[in-house]
């Protein structure tokens, strides 16, 4: 993508009412003024709060508050030029109940209160983020423990990813640390009785490793 393209998203960013960019100091210096109130300020409703971390396009998001009207979602990721697409979709086809975030993954108990979110979704990350200065993965103890912090207690994460690396890795974490897995599977479109919200959705690149036979893997868990 062109820098001119990019700056024309960004500036399209702006004039979003469903995309909010937040500067770093306002996470961590003051109090976020949406932080404990999304559902309230963002959504007018009490609707359960879902995340999507490192939505990318932000089209899982999208496609999640269509299928679920009655949830409210959070597409989060820190390149607002990519996500520009899943906004301007939801704002063209009247989607209200997903909104974008434009944020570090590390800062999301900045964003949001204790207890405030439902669910987490987190599609084909990178096996490895950039994490100040060092690479983490986003299912690593440190991550984990800030989601909880965000998450109700009884609150879910799903890992969807083709990186067959990252699933045992979080599955071997879970086990280690005695969370709680409710469903794993390193082949949900070639078993039987995979959620049909995960096998439903496709995100464009999914669908491409879809076409060269890559296996698309699964994991719903519970942070203890």
């Amino acid at each position: 993508m062109g820098s001119k393209n990019k700056l024309k998203r960004f500036r399209e960013n702006e004039t979003f009412s469903n995309v909010f960019q937040p500067t770093r100091e306002e996470l961590v210096d003051s109090e976020f003024k949406l932080k404990g109130q999304w559902r309230k300020d963002v959504f007018k409703n009490n609707n359960p709060l879902v995340l999507e971390l490192g939505c990318g396009k932000g089209e899982y998001s999208v496609a999640l508050a269509q299928k679920y009207p009655d949830k409210n979602f959070v597409g989060i990721d820190i390149k607002g030029a990519r996500f520009w697409r899943g906004a301007k979709t939801a704002i063209e086809e009247n989607i209200p109940n997903v909104a974008f975030l434009r944020t570090q993954i590390e800062l999301i108990d900045h964003a949001f209160a204790e207890g405030e979110v439902d669910e987490i979704w987190i599609t084909f990350p990178d096996p490895q983020i950039k994490y100040k200065r060092t690479k983490h993965r986003m299912t690593n103890a440190e991550f984990l423990e800030r989601y909880k912090k965000v998450l109700k207690p009884d609150g879910v994460v799903n890992l969807k990813t083709d990186s067959e690396f990252m699933h045992g890795y979080t599955l071997g974490l879970l086990h280690g640390a005695g969370h709680e897995v409710l469903y794993a599977n390193h082949n949900v479109y070639k078993q039987e009785g995979s959620p049909e919200e995960v096998t439903s959705i496709q995100t464009f690149y999914e669908s491409q490793y879809l076409e060269q036979n890559k296996p698309i893997t699964y994991i719903r868990f519970k942070i203890k």
